[in-house]
């Protein structure tokens, strides 16, 4: 069997855990399977190289950031390759560029065009453990560019698509996928198996375990993709696979929480065609991802638009809205609310499934400000200091701990 394992920062962070590391392949390794092993620079060294930049400059050039940035997965690769060469397990390092990844030319969020796998097979066959320094590849002029946040993760899915590994292992600090955060709900299970498109609405809802454009990729090149530990590799992890490789589809896999939520409030806009086209062209064009949209009947050629934006946008926000103070009465800002959400495949084939999510809601006296629905997920915006206590009453409504 062909493994492409993954370990991000926290897993190589220091030198006792590349040595950890180091552990878990040769485990795998006298298992009798082929490694192909991508990592992270260790955790902090990216910011730190950052920072170094910006002392000279305030906006560093991309091409020059991505020659500085690809530096740190390079360290690591070595030092993990060093590691195993020395415990007697023949192992290469190798660059995004000898590993064959050739990206487009947007420097410092570049996307992978093809991956040339000749370098590594030919490693593969001789035995060795390949290491590939992840987040990086080379653009077609042969400059170094970097993939972008999550870039790691993102060389690892496409190497595992493009030399056809059986499984691409992802290595973090959490041992799996939960049916929601155990922090806030205790009872919260480890999932066996779960589908990419319900592991895309948790990630996009919230859940930080996986990078979204890694599972999206998986699910584009049919990556069977395994989430788990490196602190704790004897544990299975979660399987995140095709809706059709799971037997017993649950009616809920999970309840994700996202606080990173403004709620933007337009009051008395006037009811004229393409007004709304115009507003949410404008915040496309300011590049703000709006989410959830409520639109009321309009009175009197007025109408109220409710929408949410990421917190971080709120300020772009602001300076788009001004284009239209003369359309509108009244515009107002809420920081204080949440979006919590109901995720599974099974809500396809059942009803009733968003009648309980609202009367767990009821019962609790929360009061739902916004609704989004789609065939897997059923999203709702309330009250910010409900956030723990709607997360608990949804797991308890789906029965989630059982």
């Amino acid at each position: 069997m062909l493994k492409v394992l993954k370990f991000g920062g926290t897993s190589v962070g220091t030198l006792d855990r590349i040595q950890n590391v180091a552990e878990i392949i040769k485990k795998i390794k006298n298992d009798g399977h082929d490694v192909i092993a991508v990592v992270s620079a260790m955790s902090g060294e990216t910011n730190k190289l950052i920072e170094y930049a910006h002392t000279f400059a305030k906006k560093p050039t991309s091409h020059e950031l991505d020659m500085l940035l690809s530096s740190g997965e390079r360290v690591t690769s070595a030092l993990l390759s060093i590691a195993l060469n020395e415990q007697g397990y023949i192992a290469t390092s190798m660059s995004g560029r000898e590993a064959g990844i050739v990206t487009d030319n947007s420097h410092t969020k570049a996307r992978i065009e093809h991956i040339d796998t000749k370098n590594m097979t030919y490693a593969i066959k001789e035995g060795k453990v390949v290491i590939v320094a992840g987040f990086q590849g080379v653009t077609k002029d042969g400059r170094i560019s970097t993939l972008g946040r999550g870039g790691s993760d993102l060389t690892a899915v496409a190497i595992a698509g493009a030399i056809k590994a059986d499984v691409c292992e992802i290595y973090t600090d959490v041992d799996g996928i939960y049916t929601t955060d155990p922090r806030i709900e205790p009872k919260a299970k480890k999932l066996d198996m779960i589908s990419y498109d319900e592991m895309l609405e948790l990630a996009s809802l919230g859940a930080k375990v996986l990078q979204n454009r890694s599972v999206e990729m998986a699910k584009k090149l049919n990556v069977n993709l395994v989430s788990r530990s490196s602190f704790t590799p004897e544990v299975e992890g979660t399987l995140i696979t095709k809706e059709e490789n799971i037997m017993e589809k649950p009616l809920v896999s999970g309840i994700a929480l996202d606080r990173n939520q403004i709620r933007v409030g337009m009051y008395k806009v006037r009811d004229i065609p393409g007004i709304a086209a115009t507003i949410f062209t404008a915040l496309a064009s300011a590049d703000i991802n709006v989410d959830m949209i409520v639109q009321t009947v309009a009175v009197d050629g007025r109408t109220d638009l409710d929408f949410t934006i990421p917190t971080d946008d709120l300020e772009t926000c602001e300076g788009v809205m001004k284009i239209f103070e003369e359309d509108v009465e009244n515009i107002d800002y809420n920081e204080d609310v949440c979006k919590v959400s109901v995720v599974g495949v099974g809500m396809k084939s059942h009803t009733g499934v968003a009648a309980k999510a609202f009367s767990a809601m009821a019962k609790e006296n929360i009061n739902i400000r916004i609704i989004s629905t789609s065939e897997i997920k059923i999203s709702m915006i309330i009250s910010q200091k409900y956030a723990e206590l709607a997360v608990r009453s949804l797991h308890d409504a789906y029965n989630l701990d059982k």
